[in-house]
């Protein structure tokens, strides 16, 4: 299927094999169609503390920080991983569909504000697999030069990187150059697992290798999906939008507000001030059937206090589940909500997220 330009595989056994696998063993998905951007200079990272919502200053060299670019409005332009390659360098992971729209804001942001700071679309140079499962760790050390007992989680913890290089076997003949990757122990499954970001010249061989293990299988966008809802991730589009305060998508412990200045933080202070109208929370369906983005919440009497942003049924779980935005005061209420489904209004359930957590089993 098309998805911001790229072609993508919706699925490749079926959307509840795949998701059930990354749950059990190990997939991959092709993901390099999202975007990198590179910001670099001695302005670097106080540039990158004013245009996005996280403290910079917290994470150092092979460390990675989820965060937030906003608009002057509060709204969220984009979610995004900051991985600090070296003093004064860090590389952007963009969604696939924002890539020049980021690009575009952040050096608009950057003649304004600094100039010591480059800003660079490197998306080009760059492929990226993601390998996600309980089992990923005893898969990465099939394609990198890692001993296993440094891929474990104390060696490798969650939110870091490491410059390394694939395993001459992969592709005999390139230069340590060449085999030279980006692996960061991040993802959006839920799961443990990393990603590696290579070259597009290795990134078949990378690929093929890592389907080659028995445990692996490839996953498509499918899975991607109902992974990422089942531990209630955020998607671009969905729960993080242009038009909606951030503060009303429960993303706030990825925004220091203690930061002197950056962008969109008066609005955000004004709508904590007014108290956000609506509010993103989770939901699981009571009655059979499957709410989707775009299902109106009504109240009992068939009022509107809200919307689905996103929801699905998935096979790890034994009822259907959705996020959803609903006006603040009803949720405080704790009023019976339903899901317009094409007129049938299917009861809900206030629930907690994640919904699933690998921790918890």
């Amino acid at each position: 299927m098309e998805f911001a330009g790229w072609e993508m595989p919706l699925q490749f056994s079926g959307i509840s094999d795949e998701h059930l696998h990354a749950r059990s063993q190990a997939v991959i998905f092709d993901v390099s169609h999202m975007g990198e951007i590179l910001v670099c200079g001695p302005g670097a990272q106080e540039f990158l503390n004013y245009a996005a919502t996280n403290n910079v200053s917290r994470i150092s060299p092979g460390q990675a920080q989820y965060s937030l670019l906003l608009n002057e409005q509060g709204g969220v332009v984009d979610d995004i991983i900051i991985y600090q390659l070296a003093l004064n360098s860090y590389l952007l992971c963009v969604n696939a569909s924002n890539r020049a729209k980021d690009f575009l804001w952040l050096s608009k942001i950057q003649s304004d504000f600094v100039s010591q700071v480059s800003v660079e679309d490197v998306s080009d140079q760059y492929s990226q697999i993601a390998l996600q499962g309980p089992k990923a760790q005893q898969c990465l050390t099939d394609v990198v030069d890692l001993a296993p007992k440094d891929a474990i989680t104390s060696a490798f913890p969650a939110f870091t990187h490491r410059s390394l290089l694939l395993r001459e076997d992969i592709s005999p003949g390139l230069s340590e150059r060449e085999r030279r990757v980006l692996v960061a122990r991040t993802g959006y499954t839920g799961e443990d697992g990393f990603e590696i970001y290579c070259s597009p010249e290795v990134a078949e061989s990378v690929w093929r290798k890592l389907l080659a293990i028995d445990v692996v299988k490839p996953a498509g966008l499918g899975a991607r999906d109902t992974l990422r809802l089942e531990a209630a991730y955020p998607l671009r589009g969905h729960e993080l939008r242009d038009d909606i305060v951030a503060m009303s998508s429960r993303v706030g412990r990825f925004i220091d507000m203690g930061k002197d200045s950056f962008l969109g933080k008066d609005a955000l202070e004004a709508s904590v001030n007014a108290k956000p109208q609506y509010q993103l929370a989770g939901f699981k369906l009571v009655d059979p059937g499957v709410a989707r983005a775009d299902c109106l919440v009504e109240l009992g009497d068939g009022k509107n206090v809200g919307w689905v942003s996103s929801g699905t049924k998935t096979p790890s779980l034994p009822h259907p589940i959705a996020l959803a935005f609903v006006k603040a005061e009803v949720l405080a209420e704790g009023s019976p909500l339903f899901a317009n489904v094409r007129g049938r209004h299917l009861k809900l359930e206030r629930t907690k997220t994640p919904f699933y957590s690998r921790s918890a089993l």
